[in-house]
């Protein structure tokens, strides 16, 4: 399902008067940095986020300027002598290729005049909070993906089964953790856990003959995939800080993941070596 944009439902403080004049800057500004925290939140590169925000403000008849730190987005956007500055703090939030390509397409829209500053202003919380696929269904292709995965490194049918089920627990318990605003490393440590102990379990019953396999295999769909390509982007593109800082938090979630698969394969008494 992709957000309709061409119809988007009125602002609360979009009145007939208040569409036909132009934005000011503060109003920019806001605009600007929820749609950089949503953008950026999404697994975008620092490439697209600077393109897509001056395609906006360029809409709008301004000009912006950003520099993304650790922990906040700073953002300075001008016209003329005007000129206003907003700091955000960057969120966590799941990365969603489908709310980036949405949200690009919202910059062209404003880019070509197909749609005005204050209508995007009311349709870009819905833009956000569409999904494409149902949270059920997204589980099971995880879980079958990662199972595919073990079939990749010679696992058999039971194995794969194993980890199929140890995958659908373990998303199906990150889901629940972060709906609750659960710390990232923290879900990530405790997804692993459970599904290291879910297919260490499958192997102690005798389950196929590659138990192994599915207990390497198991946690695979924990691995920080996305930050760690975007921090080769960023470094590409010469964005230094976010480069070493999205770097750094892919490293820390691989050190939570082997913590967790480490203490289920001990719980379980599963030779690691």
């Amino acid at each position: 399902m992709v957000c309709d944009c061409e119809n988007p439902v009125p602002y609360q403080d979009d009145t007939p008067a208040s569409l036909s004049r132009r934005p000011d800057v503060r109003e920019t500004t806001l605009f600007l940095s929820e749609y950089a925290v949503q953008l950026f939140g999404s697994g975008c590169t620092c490439v697209r986020l600077e393109k897509n925000m001056k395609r906006i403000a360029a809409s709008v008849g301004m000009n912006v300027e950003f520099s993304i730190l650790p922990r906040h987005i700073h953002i300075t956007v001008t016209r003329g002598a005007e000129d206003c500055t907003s700091v955000v703090a960057i969120r966590e939030m799941p990365i969603s290729f489908a709310r980036i390509t949405d949200l690009s397409r919202l910059s062209w829209q404003m880019a070509d005049g197909k749609i005005g500053f204050f209508e995007a202003r009311a349709v870009l919380p819905r833009v956000c909070n569409c999904s494409c696929v149902s949270p059920w269904t997204l589980t099971f292709l995880v879980s079958l993906a990662n199972a595919s995965f073990c079939r990749l490194f010679s696992g058999d049918v039971w194995a794969m089964a194993v980890v199929f089920v140890a995958t659908f627990i373990g998303y199906m318990l990150k889901r629940a953790l972060l709906s609750r605003h659960i710390d990232m490393r923290l879900t990530v440590l405790a997804c692993s856990f459970v599904s290291s102990v879910t297919a260490c379990a499958g192997g102690i019953t005798g389950l196929g003959l590659t138990p192994e396999i599915a207990v390497a295999t198991s946690v695979l769909y924990l691995v920080p995939g996305i930050p760690f390509i975007n921090s080769f982007c960023d470094l590409i593109d010469r964005h230094y800080i976010c480069a070493y800082g999205r770097a750094m938090h892919a490293i820390v979630l691989v050190c939570c993941l082997s913590f967790g698969l480490c203490a289920g394969m001990a719980l379980m008494h599963v030779p690691m070596f």
